[in-house]
């Protein structure tokens, strides 16, 4: 069996001789080949050289962000046709912070365990094929607007995406890790405090359109799922749409209301798996697409990553597109 692995140096998790003790791990059974990232996007030029040389196999050891670009250069970009060669199925071994989408697949997040679970997983040929989100978003048209969603705009997502206040606290990190500030929960969570207070001191911008139901203007924040749970505060998953899986469509939450006291009980409600309810939320699962249109420009991210300002961001959903090394779904 032949595969590539595909590192990414700098992730939160990774060590070099974590990199090296799980590379020996797989080479004793697989035909491995590895390669390290050196720059931004350097993974997906990786990945569709991978593709174009009928590479099986494509492993990931790095962060949310690098499997995104993985995906991303292993794809044709979406509403593209697919082209002659196939794409190689996708592994994933967590190494960065959060690891949502290695973890919402059921993969261990202790690299050396999610090692051992690979091989495991490839001898018994475990796969599994899921829908993935994307993303066409028109930037802001003012001079200093960088960096532009036009980028984003074209791509895959794995498992969420926002418009908002959870894009503002994706900035806010990057902006704090590129100063020198490690990630962690604690920060997340100080991070978001701060920004949801900020936010909750300008009055709404967005507008939210579904197939099939009237527009829902003056909504603050928007989040957008292609699985769940949408994200893990270290252990413990938090759920927005319960409901959605990478099996069916996407599932969308949204608030009208920035008040503390009204957003307590939700908040327990995402932290226990309950579907959220409350007159000044919208949740709904297995929606084909998503408009979101802001009166100024707003903050977008996709899968853990900032990629700039928007005033109308359109989601979609391609089911059954990319095949995962992954448990099946009874496990």
């Amino acid at each position: 069996m032949r595969a590539l692995l595909i590192v990414n140096p700098f992730a939160t998790s990774t060590t070099d001789a974590g990199r090296d003790a799980l590379a020996d791990t797989l080479s004793a059974k697989i035909d491995l080949s590895v390669e390290l990232t050196t720059h931004r996007g350097h993974a997906g030029e990786i990945a569709a050289r991978a593709r174009a040389q009928g590479c099986p196999i494509v492993i990931v050891h790095g962060g949310d962000g690098t499997v995104n670009e993985v995906v991303n250069g292993l794809l044709d970009a979406p509403g593209d046709p697919i082209g002659p060669n196939p794409a190689p199925a996708l592994a994933v071994i967590p190494g960065g912070s959060a690891n949502v989408f290695a973890r919402s697949l059921g993969i261990d997040p202790d690299p050396m365990k999610a090692t051992a679970q690979l091989l495991t997983l490839l001898a018994e040929r475990s796969r599994r094929r899921i829908s993935l989100g994307h993303l066409s978003a028109e930037a802001p048209k003012r001079p200093g607007s960088t960096p532009s969603p036009a980028a984003a705009s074209g791509r895959w997502f794995l498992f969420n995406a926002g418009m908002g206040v959870d894009a503002e606290v994706v900035a806010s990190i990057e902006d704090q890790r590129n100063a020198g500030k490690p990630a962690s929960d604690a920060r997340y969570i100080a991070t978001t405090v701060r920004r949801f207070i900020s936010a909750s001191r300008r009055p709404p911008q967005l507008s939210v359109s579904l197939p099939g139901r009237d527009t829902i203007d003056d909504v603050h924040f928007v989040f957008v799922c292609n699985a769940n749970p949408w994200t893990f505060i270290g252990p413990r998953p938090v759920w927005t749409n319960p409901d959605t899986t990478y099996e069916c469509g996407l599932g969308v939450f949204a608030s009208s209301s920035m008040s503390v006291t009204r957003n307590l009980g939700i908040f327990t409600q995402l932290l226990t798996g309950r579907k959220p309810h409350a007159r000044h939320v919208l949740t709904d699962d297995d929606v084909a697409s998503v408009r979101l249109t802001a009166r100024a420009p707003t903050d977008v991210q996709m899968d853990g990553d900032y990629v700039g300002k928007a005033t109308t961001a359109a989601f979609g959903c391609v089911s059954d597109r990319l095949e995962v090394v992954a448990p099946p779904l009874s496990a």
